[in-house]
């Protein structure tokens, strides 16, 4: 047996078959549930592998997962590394330019896709020449064009249930894709037992990771049920995914929704005796605490031990507040990324007034980019990881260049986060090297709105800034020049002009009109003067994007 997450998968199910494993809630509110034994959702994870071997899919050819959260979505990515197959996460609010760049990029051979999306499906279809096998989850949409695609419950019918897959290896890839720093999606290409360390903790996020393969179950089997985790957002992050195969290396519970709905989270929480939420900041958790305060006032949230967020941080304010409705939960800001799995979490005292500071695991460090070599304390450096990384982006060689790195017998992963440490070895994160927006843990990177702007027949120049959010953490703003004796555009109109280029996160909230656009004498950004003119703004921000 190796560091497979197909063969520690199985083996877990072998030792508690009979034990739910997934609980999924299709629309919340309406009552309509699906529940799975391990047993089940292995045998279900099956069919779709043997379906997929049947249709002409080889092994570390790549499938994308272009889906709302579901069973078929964790039944597909198991049915993916059964078979081998690379699972790849596609961000369903991309539109259709979006999804050519993300489908060609991940060189996709099959896809696995929400009938809601069949027109942008359609719409990028012609332009992604390795893309051969469809299999849709639900209806078509009225109007929506004819494809070609097999409907996902033809699929697991005519696959065989049992396993009979041949031998598998550590080094089966598991893609994650992420945004670049140019503003497009990057591959991040971990070998599956790099990730099992890096990413799922070793079989253990609060003990002794596993020392050999088979440790998972034996352990499983020496333990108990009882644990209910819950990952809030979408299964597209990596970290929903990854929290979801955290709970499977328990042999513990998930439960799942279909979309975000704060008062429905909360009823789940109290019927299904819910342990561990992980959320994204406070565009999530804020909403539990006016639902709380609110309409499920008296909701019972006795089961619930954490609430942990990672992608925004969980601000002091939204997290005192919570605890004095759910006193006994700890409030968890946890820290990593795409290329690093988990880095640590924030220190108790982390806040306004001392910085974001962060306990690092043993593998992190705060190096010179340009040397390599670890910072002096108090000097600026960037955040770096070594041991258990990722290989490096996929169909980007340049990229990874700058990224990884060898230092002695180690491989390394440069971050773009830069940070300090101090005599005990805290690390106090500064902020991202680039100037990427974090707005509610989706990350959009300037360039590509100012692209979009600049395309609208009125705008003669743009900027794009972050600027603070009390709900969202930071939200997308735009300073925009406008042509000569044009007309100037409304916010409104300016999302509209963007909805057909970018998806609804990147589009811009707030909307400056400056005289000029401030620029070095090279005529490069200044960015730190487009967030203080949109920061200063008398303009209001709007949440409908």
């Amino acid at each position: 047996m190796e560091y497979n997450l197909a063969d520690l998968f199985e083996s877990v199910v072998d030792v508690v078959p009979d034990r739910e494993a997934l609980v999924y809630v299709d629309h919340p509110g309406t009552g309509a549930e699906r529940r799975l034994t391990y047993r089940e959702l292995d045998e279900a994870a099956n069919r779709i592998a043997h379906h997929l071997l049947d249709n002409g899919l080889k092994a570390g050819e790549h499938l994308g997962l272009h889906l709302y959260n579901g069973v078929e979505y964790l039944q597909t990515v198991l049915a993916c590394l059964k078979a081998r197959l690379v699972p790849v996460n596609v961000n369903y609010r991309y539109v259709e330019e979006e999804l050519v760049y993300l489908y060609r990029d991940a060189d996709l051979a099959a896809l696995v896709f929400d009938g809601e999306f069949t027109e942008r499906v359609a719409g990028a279809l012609p332009r992604t020449e390795k893309l051969r096998h469809l299999v849709r989850v639900g209806a078509v949409p009225e109007g929506a064009p004819a494809l070609e695609a097999v409907e996902f419950g033809d699929a697991e019918a005519s696959g065989a249930p049992g396993r009979g897959f041949g031998p598998r290896s550590p080094d089966d890839l598991f893609i994650i894709y992420t945004g670049g720093t140019t503003g497009m999606p990057k591959g991040v290409m971990w070998r599956q037992e790099d990730l099992f360390f890096a990413g799922l903790f070793g079989g253990a996020p609060t003990g002794e990771p596993v020392k050999r393969p088979e440790e998972l179950a034996e352990r499983v089997a020496a333990g108990g049920a009882g644990l209910t985790f819950f990952p809030t957002p979408p299964l597209m992050h990596g970290t929903s995914t990854l929290t979801s195969f955290v709970a499977f290396n328990y042999g513990q519970r998930i439960v799942i929704h279909r979309k975000y709905a704060p008062e429905e989270v909360l009823r789940t929480i109290e019927k299904e005796k819910v342990s561990s939420v992980s959320l994204v900041g406070d565009a999530m958790l804020r909403p539990l605490l006016d639902a709380l305060r609110g309409p499920l006032k008296g909701t019972d949230m006795s089961s619930l031990f954490s609430v942990s967020s990672s992608g925004a941080i969980m601000s002091d304010t939204v997290r005192a507040q919570f605890q004095e409705l759910v006193p006994n939960v700890l409030l968890l800001n946890n820290f990593g990324s795409s290329e690093s799995g988990s880095n640590g979490k924030a220190t108790d005292d982390s806040g306004p007034e001392k910085g974001f500071r962060l306990e690092v695991n043993e593998r992190t460090q705060v190096i010179d980019p340009v040397t390599h070599e670890p910072v002096p304390v108090g000097e600026p450096g960037r955040l770096a990881q070594r041991g258990h990384v990722p290989l490096g982006y996929y169909n980007d060689p340049e990229k990874t260049a700058e990224t990884f790195f060898q230092r002695g017998d180690e491989r390394w992963v440069l971050l773009g986060d830069m940070a300090t440490v101090d005599e005990d070895g805290i690390v106090t994160v500064l902020g991202r090297g680039s100037q990427c927006i974090n707005t509610g843990g989706e990350k959009v990177y300037p360039e590509e709105v100012e692209q979009a702007l600049k395309a609208h027949p009125d705008v003669y120049d743009a900027l794009v800034a972050g600027v603070p959010d009390a709900r969202w953490g930071n939200h997308v703003a735009a300073v925009v020049q406008i042509r000569q004796g044009a007309p100037e555009p409304t916010l409104d109109e300016i999302q509209t002009h963007c909805r057909t280029r970018l998806a609804g996160y990147k589009i811009p909230r707030q909307l400056v009109v400056a005289p000029s656009i401030q620029r070095s004498p090279s005529g490069k950004a200044d960015y730190r003067w487009a967030k203080a003119v949109a920061t200063q703004a008398d303009t209001p921000a709007t949440d409908d994007a």
